[in-house]
């Protein structure tokens, strides 16, 4: 599945998910609006019964009309309110209430006859007659009628209640239903988007520490990434993987000529220097001043490149993985003994004041390359003279570190080295803008071959350095170092 389609697919079912909720609701709001109308039809009956209750209050007062006043318009009332409450009740039938119209009904044909009989009697002169008939049968089947009335207000009440606290009912089952399908829509989209954010940023973050390997020389470095996936990813890690062949077939081949070149270098310049020897011993007779400056001049910049030509062999081996480390034990005492007696002839030629220092805390004994170590503070040290002043000083303090191990600083008062150009200074033959303050020019090979040994020891080495002020070197070492077949390859840009 390519990247395009996990992505569509992803967001359509995070979409469902989202979507089932508000389906959810929109069900029960439908569902409410139809008890919503069922309450609408039992207000309309309650509305009813009301009429049905009045329109027989005014079949009770047209009665004692018919029986003070016995003429044709009582008559015509009575018979209009009986036809009045006769049609109401017909209606309750509308609103599930038939069976209450039906009895009813049957009441009011037992009125009509009553009403008759009593306004018979009424017109005949016997009021006696007529209040009989009407305690014993018009006012018992009003009292009837009204009594059902009052049964089916109350049946409407109970069932208007029942609807009422069913809906109530069904408003909480669905409250909690929609909270509970929005938490779970909720989870799986989350779980989705997870899955999918990982199933993406995984590749990615895999694909980018490839990247920062190899822009540090590491062409070995492998992606997670399998080359035979059926997506972008798959694709980029096959580019991936025919890119590090390439760059690590280039880098092999420029390690290549490099070691080859020098080493071919060698054998003139060691012929040249053989011949300047015996110039100097008078094998070929006596130099004149003239020529005996001139001797001098050659036997500098021969040595000169000769010291480039052996640095660049050590380059090489460095990268083609040739470099090898010797741990031993090594007193630290007897490390800084030998590197202030190394410099102090050379800080009293130059006035410098030069101090070592080892505080309290580091390890009597250490376990390094003592011939990589003093080629590594050698070069540091020689670089903090060069660019110190006549009356500057130049410090070399060993304390220790914050892992266990020790922590070496050399600190000079020189002359600095501008902070755009910190972060280049371990690269191959890169130099600052230093190099006017310096007493003699140098190769830019010295701190890349010292962080290539710095590292094989699986230490770290930082430089802070402030223009016009001075420069610090800090290494860190453990005590230990692992004895390490090859060293890595020099960073380059």
């Amino acid at each position: 599945m390519t990247l395009r389609s996990r992505l569509s697919f992803g967001l359509v079912i995070i979409a469902a998910c989202l979507v089932a909720p508000l389906a959810l609701a929109i069900q029960s709001l439908e569902n409410l609006h139809e008890d919503a109308q069922s309450n609408n039809r039992d207000f309309a009956a309650s509305l009813l019964i009301a009429r049905l209750r009045e329109g027989l209050n005014e079949v009770r007062r047209q009665e004692l009309a018919l029986l003070f006043k016995p003429d044709s318009t009582s008559r015509e009332n009575m018979g209009r309110g009986l036809a009045h409450v006769q049609a109401t009740s017909d209606s309750l039938a509308k609103y599930s209430l038939g069976s209450y119209g039906k009895i009813i009904g049957l009441s009011l044909k037992q009125l009509r006859s009553a009403a008759d009989q009593e306004f018979a009697a009424t017109l005949a002169a016997r009021p006696d007659s007529a209040d009989t008939l009407s305690s014993r049968l018009f006012v018992p089947a009003l009292n009837g009628a009204d009594s059902i009335v009052r049964e089916a207000e109350h049946h409407l009440s109970e069932r208007t209640q029942a609807s009422v606290q069913q809906q109530s009912n069904q408003i909480d089952q669905t409250k909690g239903a929609a909270i509970i399908a929005l938490a779970l829509a909720l989870l799986v989209a989350a779980v989705i988007a997870i899955l999918l954010t990982r199933s993406i940023s995984q590749p990615i973050l895999d694909l980018r520490t490839g990247m920062a390997a190899v822009a540090d020389g590491d062409f070995a470095y492998r992606l997670d990434v399998p080359p035979d996936r059926n997506d972008e990813f798959g694709t980029l890690s096959r580019s991936y993987k025919e890119m590090t062949r390439q760059l690590s077939e280039l880098d092999k081949l420029k390690a290549e000529f490099v070691s080859v070149a020098s080493h071919e270098l060698k054998t003139p310049i060691n012929v040249m220097i053989g011949y300047l020897q015996l110039l100097d011993e008078g094998v070929y007779g006596q130099l004149t001043a003239k020529q005996k400056d001139v001797h001098r001049t050659l036997v500098v910049q021969a040595n000169t490149l000769l010291r480039l030509v052996k640095q660049l062999l050590d380059v090489s081996r460095f990268e083609a993985g040739g470099g090898r480390l010797e741990p031993r034990p090594i007193a630290t005492d007897h490390l800084l003994t030998e590197l202030e007696s190394a410099f102090h002839v050379l800080a009293v030629q130059r006035e410098i004041q030069f101090r070592v220092e080892r505080q309290e805390g580091v390890s009597d004994e250490v376990y390094w390359d003592l011939d990589r170590m003093n080629e590594v503070l050698g070069n540091l040290l020689s670089n903090a003279f060069k660019f110190t002043p006549k009356g500057g000083e130049v410090d070399l303090v060993l304390c220790p570190s914050d892992n266990g191990g020790v922590q070496m600083q050399v600190h000079d008062t020189g002359a600095g080295i501008p902070p755009e150009q910190l972060p280049r200074i371990f690269d191959k033959f890169y130099q600052a803008d230093n190099q006017k303050s310096a007493r003699s020019a140098g190769t830019g090979l010295g701190l890349a071959i010292a962080k290539q040994i710095v590292d094989a020891h699986g230490g770290t080495i930082r430089c802070d350095s402030k223009l016009g002020a001075g420069t610090t070197f800090t290494i860190k070492l453990p005590t230990r170092a692992q004895r390490r077949s090859s060293f890595q390859k020099i960073a380059t840009v």
